[in-house]
């Protein structure tokens, strides 16, 4: 057996070529061929007592192939092994004309994905927004809650703090319109059009002068940030029916709908718990959202040489029937920044020794059956049926569960590591910048 490689340095790519001889599969497809002639039974032969010729004549050929197979793959895995090699994938086979039945030497050619060592960035800096909440923030959130928990009637005739549920178009347009439900009190601009209206009252107004930013227009009618951007003229509006909430009273049964049995037992509590939440969800979003422009910037500054055509080659082989040259085409940029990703996390994981315990993945499986069973604070007595359920349920599906818990975790340490490692920058911001940042 004789292994040579042949690099390609501008193309990150190597050209990795076996050569097998007799010596090298031989001796297994002889010992081989002689168990099945003691175990084959063919009519007309007694059973161990069928001719050693016709026995390879009939099965010779396929295990020659199979000991070729297996030959192949532990001489490339090895090869890989032995020279430290970092791969792209896997190998790809090189296709050739191999005649099995007259040649006793073979050359088989593999391509190679050959990555090399590469550093994170260094001097990465990133900004993690912190939210200062403002009075209309908590006045929105108090009326979503008063919209939710208020008493609802539909009344003949619209008053301005109405929300009218209705068909909206463009004036010139055909058909009957997408089905919308109109807040009259965020109405800028002719807000008296829809106050006094009943149901099949058609309004014909201008929906950008309406409400003046696409941001509002595009939060009641479900068009994207673009659409609503290109909002102009006149469009109608036909009334459907009309919505009037009444704001719920403050008391302990309001209290208990909206934070549970005695979370809270006072009106200065009630706003206070209000805006510990805002704030909780928007220091939870901007978390996340300061973890993804940390991947982002890791990723558009990592300096490693990606074999780019070999990759494209290979995404196609590993999703065969799935995905096209095309398609890898029109969407390669994406699927090079899932790959700089990888090679940035697997090498922190490297680095750092990171590890996932089996009672870590078991812990938070109990923790998410716990939340799904209303059993927030566990009783100590149920901890180990819940432990023995969970431990069932991450064994399922050959481990799926398992899996996706396994590496939610190991992301976690991969950022938290990460994030030691630049510098991160308070930056304050309003709710309504931050609304606008995230959007």
């Amino acid at each position: 057996m004789n292994i040579t490689l042949d690099r390609n340095e501008a193309q990150h790519t190597g050209l990795l070529t076996v050569h097998l001889t007799e010596a090298d599969y031989g001796p297994a497809v002889e010992s081989q061929l002689k168990d099945y002639a003691k175990r084959a039974q063919i009519k007309g032969f007694r059973p161990g007592k069928v001719p050693f010729g016709m026995v390879k004549k009939m099965y010779g050929k396929g295990i020659l192939a199979d000991e070729l197979n297996k030959v192949l793959g532990k001489a490339v895995d090895g090869y890989i092994k032995e020279n430290n090699m970092k791969l792209l994938g896997e190998p790809l086979p090189v296709a050739n004309n191999v005649d099995i039945e007259n040649e006793k030497e073979f050359d088989f050619q593999f391509e190679l994905g050959l990555l090399s060592d590469f550093e994170l960035p260094a001097d990465v800096n990133v900004d993690l927004h912190k939210v200062s909440l403002d009075d209309d923030t908590v006045a929105q959130t108090n009326e979503q809650i008063s919209r939710q928990f208020g008493e609802t009637t539909n009344p003949e005739t619209s008053e301005a703090g109405d929300y009218l549920l209705g068909k909206l178009k463009k004036a010139d347009e055909e058909g009957e319109g997408r089905p919308v439900l109109l807040p009259i009190n965020k109405v800028k601009e002719g807000q008296d059009k829809f106050v006094g209206v009943k149901a099949d009252d058609v309004v014909t107004f201008d929906l950008s002068k309406a409400f003046g930013d696409a941001k509002a227009i595009a939060g009641f009618t479900g068009l994207s940030k673009k659409e609503a951007e290109e909002v102009s003229g006149d469009y109608t509006f036909t009334v459907e029916k009309i919505n009037r909430t009444a704001a719920p009273e403050m008391n302990q049964e309001l209290f208990d709908k909206v934070f549970g049995p005695e979370a809270v037992s006072s009106q200065e509590e009630f706003d206070a718990k209000i805006r510990e939440v805002i704030q909780d969800n928007y220091n939870r979003e901007a978390e996340g959202s300061l973890n993804n422009r940390l991947v982002e910037t890791l990723v558009n500054s990592v300096n490693v040489a990606i074999p780019q055509e070999f990759f494209k080659k290979w995404l196609v082989r590993a999703n065969e029937g799935k995905l096209t040259p095309e398609m890898v085409e029109e969407h390669y940029e994406d699927y090079e920044k899932e790959l700089k990703w990888s090679l940035i996390r697997n090498k922190v994981v490297e680095d750092a020794g990171l590890k996932v315990s089996y009672d870590e993945v078991l812990d938070r499986a109990m923790g998410k059956f716990a939340s799904q069973f209303g059993m927030a604070n566990m009783p100590e007595e149920l901890r180990e049926s819940m432990r023995k359920f969970a431990d069932e349920q991450l064994r399922r599906e050959d481990g799926k569960q398992y899996v996706q818990e396994y590496e939610a975790i190991l992301a976690e340490k991969v950022l938290e590591n990460l994030r030691g490692k630049v510098v991160v920058n308070d930056k304050p911001v309003t709710a309504e910048e931050f609304r606008d940042l995230h959007s």
